[in-house]
């Protein structure tokens, strides 16, 4: 018999001010039975989309098992690269449609390799639209937006 896999949920959340330039990303994951771990951290010289990867990668590479998750993002980058472009671009040797190479390779990549483990429904949720999780993912990665300009 087979222990079934824990469920977590997650939400994610990155952003630079400006874009490209010093950046912060959050993660609030969830397990059903009330715990919670918040992440976050920031680079000095990123993209919005980077930050916005950088929180879905670490929320995923944090979990120790394989996990039944839900993943909510306001990203259409990241919710839209997952959901419909990267196979493409993994059939294509990283390349798009127009044959450029992907921005951001690594970091599917990375992205890629952490998805393998889990079974991951996403979800996509409007930003600044008060929604308490995703809310609060905004504040964190703003905190550490702000903690990389402070402190250089």
């Amino acid at each position: 018999m087979t222990t079934p896999r824990p469920h977590v949920t997650i939400y994610t959340d990155g952003g630079c001010q400006p874009n490209p330039g010093v950046g912060g990303w959050a993660a609030l994951l969830m397990t059903d039975d009330g715990q919670s771990r918040e992440l976050s951290g920031g680079a000095p010289k990123t993209t919005n989309n980077q930050m916005e990867l950088t929180a879905a990668i670490s929320a995923l590479e944090a979990l120790s098992e394989p996990t039944n998750v839900t993943l909510y993002t306001d990203s259409e980058y990241l919710q839209k690269g997952v959901m419909s472009w990267m196979a493409g671009w993994k059939r294509n040797g990283w390349k798009t449609a127009n044959r450029e190479p992907v921005k951001n390779r690594d970091l599917w990549e990375r992205l890629d390799a952490a998805l393998q483990r889990h079974k991951i429904t996403w979800k996509w949720v409007k930003g600044h639209a008060g929604h308490e999780f995703n809310e609060r993912v905004d504040q964190l990665a703003t905190a550490a937006r702000e903690a990389i300009r402070r402190n250089g």
